[in-house]
């Protein structure tokens, strides 16, 4: 499996940006009201691929990867990797609708009282989605296996 595209999340989250601002710029009048507790999702899942990581990181750092029950079996760390990848896309693209909805809410939030209401809740999702690719990339780098050294058997 090939590693997560840096640049690839970045054009995601530009592209929906833009199409997102469009559209914000032209309904925010039929929007319904943004509440900070949407980002929660976000940050949990956030959190559970830092905690991931960290779990691989250290089964790694210690040899216990493996089949017996004390170690961190290799399945599971190939499930943390699809997690980490679709975590990664996700948050990019909610981070980049959230960014193209910013666009509008952050100038006119000390003009318009839904504007102001919205704020909290653009920026919590905005920053979440950024967090949760963040960490779903550190997840997918921890779930890396290193290369055999010389004359180690592969198999």
């Amino acid at each position: 499996m090939t590693r997560t595209p840096v640049v690839g999340l970045v054009v995601v989250g530009v592209v929906l940006a833009a199409a997102t601002g469009i559209v914000t710029w032209g309904f925010y009048g039929n929007f319904v009201p943004i509440h900070w507790g949407v980002s929660i999702t976000l940050w949990m899942m956030a959190i559970i691929c830092f905690a991931a990581a960290r779990k691989v990181k250290s089964s790694m750092d210690g040899g216990a990867i493996g089949l017996d029950r004390s170690q961190l079996d290799p399945m599971t760390v190939a499930l943390f990797l699809v997690l980490a990848k679709a975590s990664a896309w996700t948050g990019a693209v909610v981070a980049g609708a959230y960014l193209g909805i910013a666009t509008y809410v952050v100038p006119n939030a000390f003009d318009l009282v839904a504007a102001a209401q919205d704020l909290p809740g653009v920026l919590t999702s905005l920053l979440g989605g950024i967090v949760l690719a963040a960490a779903a990339l550190y997840l997918e780098r921890h779930c890396e296996t290193p290369p055999p050294t010389d004359g180690e058997r592969v198999g």
